[in-house]
């Protein structure tokens, strides 16, 4: 199923969610299904925050982050089947997956500064559509107009698996890893600044006990049905920050 085509290069979905809800295996599974471009937003707080504790900033304090923060230089790669992450012109798309960087970003998400440079950022590279945008306010902050907006969940046990399932380690480190996940979910979803949290008018699925195909097979049909919808109501939804898009991107963050 294409998206290209008067209404197909425009789309943006939205994909929000908790850490091992399953956002970035199916934002971009989505991507590659509907030939669209992928954006991770949180890489993007991760390689900021490595890009600090590179400096020696302290990631507990705001007004040096936010200080810091803007002059980090992210390259950001749009291509669902090699998107790239570099931050300061290094290749950060391992690091940034580390224990330190883990144990940092919520802080450094949580400064206002940070936030506001970032979604700027995002907003850009979202620019005319055409694109899967996954993250923690994508549909709620980021896009609010997104054609579609998706937040995935599943249960705790099982999101700690995946996660676990990602980063390897013993069996017994599965509780810690649910523990550090409930540790994220409370930062972000309580931070100030936009929290973790479901558009109003955005689909829950429930990853829980499904595949990752039926779960793109799930996207793709929401988006065709708003489509149809749209065709019979004559209604058009536009794309946020219409700026302008390409597969990649350079940006004083």
């Amino acid at each position: 199923m294409s998206m290209s085509g008067p209404r197909g290069d425009d789309v943006v979905i939205a994909v929000d969610g908790p850490s091992g809800s399953g956002k970035s295996t199916t934002a971009r599974g989505v991507a590659r299904r509907l030939g669209l471009r992928y954006l991770d937003t949180g890489a993007m707080y991760r390689a900021t925050t490595w890009a600090l504790l590179r400096r020696g900033v302290d990631v507990d304090d705001p007004e040096a982050v936010a200080a810091a923060a803007r002059d980090v230089r992210l390259d950001v790669g749009t291509d669902p089947d090699r998107p790239t992450i570099a931050a300061d012109g290094v290749d950060v798309a391992g690091p940034i997956r580390g224990p330190e960087v883990t144990a940092s970003v919520s802080a450094v998400s949580a400064v206002p500064a940070v936030r506001t440079l970032l979604v700027a950022r995002q907003r850009e590279l979202i620019g005319a559509g055409g694109i899967v945008v996954e993250g923690r306010d994508i549909g709620a902050v980021v896009a609010p107009d997104a054609e579609l907006k998706v937040f995935l969940t599943a249960e705790s046990a099982e999101r700690a698996a995946r996660r676990h399932a990602e980063t390897g380690g013993a069996p017994e480190q599965v509780a810690t890893t649910e523990a550090d996940l409930a540790r994220r979910d409370t930062l972000d979803s309580t931070r100030t600044t936009s929290p973790l949290a479901k558009a109003e008018d955005a689909v829950v699925v429930d990853t829980t006990h499904l595949g990752l195909e039926d779960v793109i097979d799930r996207i793709a049909a929401l988006l065709a049905e708003r489509r149809t919808e749209a065709g019979r109501t004559g209604a058009g939804t536009g794309a946020a920050g219409r700026d302008g898009a390409g597969r990649t991107g350079t940006a004083r963050s």
